[in-house]
């Protein structure tokens, strides 16, 4: 069987037949309705009419506790039998060293525990973030971290504080390959320490639990994250050698847990020899109890709804307080430092997913001595509806909608999951949801033999949506075995429980993303079956 080989998508985008979901494109992108208004042969994909045997890319997993990660394969064809032929596990591998200066430049295997930590994304399938990470003790200096295929940004976290944290991006890991990446520590003679002391005002120290950190220009990590002497104030950072060089570094002052009444605060420090000025944080003032109650639009109190106050505080630090969740009666209540004299800050009151009532983000101005509220009234979720048809015209019943958010609008945070409408589409197609404003990928799922699909929906504050009627596609089953080259000896002819998802690249508004088309898991024996779209 022919091996299918890693190749980037092409994306063809010309001789699109589309119309406007809704009218206006500000409130969705430029979708087709149906397979109908396709040409022959093509079928209705988010971004338009597409041949639905191309730009299709295949994730297979097989098993993540065994570290055999995601590999993905792109397909050129789509066949009705589509075996897939996995390479063996990806890795990173290499030696970590230190330099060492006491006698002429050279360096040692280092054997002391370190993280290795990758963060990116699939290299075929826009937007599908992966992350991996290993505590391990370096073999004579070799270690190796499995990985699934992706381009990466690999970080090396040594648990020694006194070792800066070694960072490498762009680091590309294809399937069945092994990618050398060595890491050279810097000796503990050229490390450049920054000593310095965290204050409140003036000599009043904070008398609490805080961390520090060195940071570049561009947000890097310089050093480890350490705690401050709380009885001192002092810390005391190891960032390489190179940052010598510079002539400023940022220090930030962070705080270990939600609990502890201390804002965040950055600072420009020069990082030279020298005697560094306290960091002072200010007169943020002193913790104070906020209570309120969360109602809807109807003066209803909202249960469930998560509360919590983020802004500017004296001093010029930034504070986000922990988070109050409503009681049946709506009231909640918080610990929080005062505001700002000149800027108030921001409360945050989010509704579940179940209830009518939508996010509030309302300016509050927190005083010294604390604050009752007046009532903190919710706007109303949008509505977003419209009626499913299917491949034949007639309303399609029982398939479940969910709304995924991709992004923000203007103004909104973008909503922190997924919401399913409360019921599967009626006897007449019809779906409806309720959801805060922002950008979302709808998912059409039915419950029979047909294809899921997608399209993508802006949702804008205080405009119900009515979208137009959306036909489902034909599907095609298609089936194949899960083959492991490597396994001459095993006792089964496929891979058994491997997870399988299949994706279509898409291009929507300039950007390429993906959409799920199909997800599965293969048997026992490594066979696998999915239904995909088709004319």
């Amino acid at each position: 069987m022919r091996r299918m080989r890693m190749a980037l998508l092409a994306l063809a985008l010309g001789g699109l037949r589309c119309a406007y979901l809704p009218d206006s494109p500000k409130e969705s992108l430029l979708v087709c309705r149906n397979d109908s208004e396709c040409s022959e042969g093509q079928v209705c994909f988010p971004d338009g009419c597409g041949d639905p045997g191309q730009h299709i890319v295949v994730e297979v997993t097989p098993n993540p506790k065994a570290g055999q990660h995601a590999q993905d394969f792109p397909v050129d064809n789509l066949r009705a039998q589509q075996n897939l032929e996995l390479f063996k596990p990806a890795s990173l591998q290499g030696k970590v060293v230190r330099e060492s200066l006491l006698s002429g430049p050279s360096t040692t295997a280092y054997s002391s525990t370190v993280t290795v930590r990758t963060s990116g994304e699939s290299l075929l399938i826009p937007g599908l973030t992966r992350r991996y990470e290993g505590t391990l003790v370096p073999d004579n200096g070799l270690y190796q971290l499995w990985s699934g295929s992706g381009r990466y940004t690999v970080t090396l976290l040594a648990a020694d504080p006194e070792v800066p944290p070694l960072r490498q991006e762009g680091v590309v890991v294809e399937p069945g390959h092994t990618v050398g990446l060595d890491f050279l520590l810097p000796a503990p003679t050229a490390i450049t320490h920054l000593a310095g002391k965290v204050v409140r005002l003036g000599t009043t120290l904070v008398n609490a639990d805080l961390e520090v950190q060195a940071l570049s220009d561009a947000l890097s990590p310089l050093s480890q994250r350490v705690p401050v002497t709380r009885a001192t104030g002092d810390f005391v950072l190891a960032l390489p050698p190179s940052a010598a060089k510079l002539d400023h570094v940022l220090v930030q002052v962070t705080v270990p847990r939600a609990d502890v009444l201390v804002p965040q605060k950055a600072f420009t420090v020069d990082p030279r020899p020298g005697i560094t000025p306290p960091l002072e944080l200010g007169d943020y003032g002193d913790p104070v109890t906020v209570q309120g109650r969360v109602v809807d639009r109807d003066g209803q109190p909202v249960a469930n709804a998560s509360v919590y106050l983020q802004g500017k505080v004296g001093g010029g630090g930034q504070f986000r307080s922990g988070t109050a969740v409503t009681g049946a009666d709506g009231r909640f209540e918080l610990s929080s430092l005062p505001s700002s004299l000149d800027t108030p800050m921001t409360l945050y009151a989010v509704p579940p997913t179940s209830s009518a009532a939508g996010i509030l983000l309302q300016p509050t101005a927190i005083p010294r001595g604390g604050a009752a509220l007046s009532d903190v009234i919710c706007p109303d979720k949008v509505i977003a509806q419209g009626t499913l048809l299917g491949p034949d015209g007639v309303p399609a019943a029982g398939v479940r909608v969910v709304a995924e958010p991709v992004g923000e609008v203007p103004g909104w945070p973008r909503p922190a999951m997924g919401t399913e409408a409360d019921s599967a589409t009626d006897e007449e197609g019809h779906y409806r949801l309720r959801l805060d404003p922002g950008e979302y990928r709808f998912d059409f799922i039915p419950a029979e033999n047909l294809p899921r699909v997608s399209r993508f929906v802006t949702v804008q504050p205080s405009t119900n949506l009515e979208l137009a009627p959306f036909t489902l596609s034909k599907g095609r089953r298609v089936t194949g075995l899960v083959m492991n080259s490597e396994a001459h000896d095993s006792p089964i002819p496929g891979v058994p429980y491997a997870s399988i998802r299949f994706f279509r690249v898409v291009n929507v508004e300039g950007k390429p993303t993906s959409v799920l088309l199909a997800q599965t898991v293969s048997d026992s024996t490594g066979a696998y079956a999915a239904t995909l779209p088709t004319r």
